[in-house]
């Protein structure tokens, strides 16, 4: 019986990738650099800030000045962490079903909590969340079940009954190592060249709208 469900952040219950390409182009236009591609900062987002860096600078981690830029990245994503971020669509009234319903839901991301927490409060979910954890609140992050066997905990349920919805191959890996049902958000922020046919998800849906007849069906067919 399903009784709860967890979403990871970026890219699952929310479209923040507005947001990061926003300030990388603004970053590239103060360096004289062109404008880089939307898709090749989007194709990243999973990948942190490191990721996006990489991608959008054509660097790597260890280069001469990539801290300072990393840091310069994360101070401008501070001040502007919810211009340009968006719920999916059908993500808004999903959570007003599983309020309805009384099944709780949660949040378990690899976002550290300095931004993750200003960023629900901002979209005017983070009273209504019953669990968010972060990395900074475990001692192992995705694809480790650590996290999710955390927000059961907090949430009061059992892993066994509650859903895993994410958009990367480590969030099928943490909720399969939970014991958890899985889905796999192939409308998020897919790396490029990864299969998500491999992950071995429970589901797949190809957008976030699908979620709530989904788990509707679900629901029924356990009655």
């Amino acid at each position: 019986m399903i009784t709860s469900v967890l979403f990871d952040l970026d890219g699952t219950l929310l479209d923040t990738a507005g947001d990061f390409v926003d300030i990388i182009q603004v970053m590239r236009a103060e360096r004289g650099l062109p404008p880089a591609p939307e898709d090749q900062v989007r194709s990243r987002v999973s990948d942190g800030s490191i990721g996006m860096l990489c991608a959008a600078f054509e660097l790597n981690p260890q280069a001469p000045g990539f801290h300072e830029l990393r840091e310069d990245f994360l101070q401008r994503y501070d001040r502007q962490l919810a211009v340009h971020t968006r719920f999916y669509p059908g993500i808004e009234a999903l959570l007003d079903w599983l309020d309805s319903e009384g099944l709780p839901w949660g949040v378990v991301t690899n976002k550290l909590s300095r931004f993750s927490v200003p960023l629900l409060d901002a979209m005017g979910i983070g009273q209504r969340c019953a669990s968010l954890v972060c990395p900074d609140q475990v001692s192992q992050s995705k694809p480790h079940p650590e996290p999710l066997l955390k927000a059961c905990v907090e949430m009061g349920v059992e892993p066994r009954d509650s859903v895993f919805i994410g958009d990367h191959l480590r969030d099928i890996q943490a909720g399969r190592a939970a014991g958890m049902l899985t889905v796999a958000a192939l409308y998020g922020y897919l790396p490029p060249g990864d299969d998500p046919s491999t992950w071995q998800a429970d589901h797949s849906i190809h957008e976030a709208a699908a979620l709530h007849p989904w788990l509707m069906q679900l629901r029924q067919q356990e009655k």
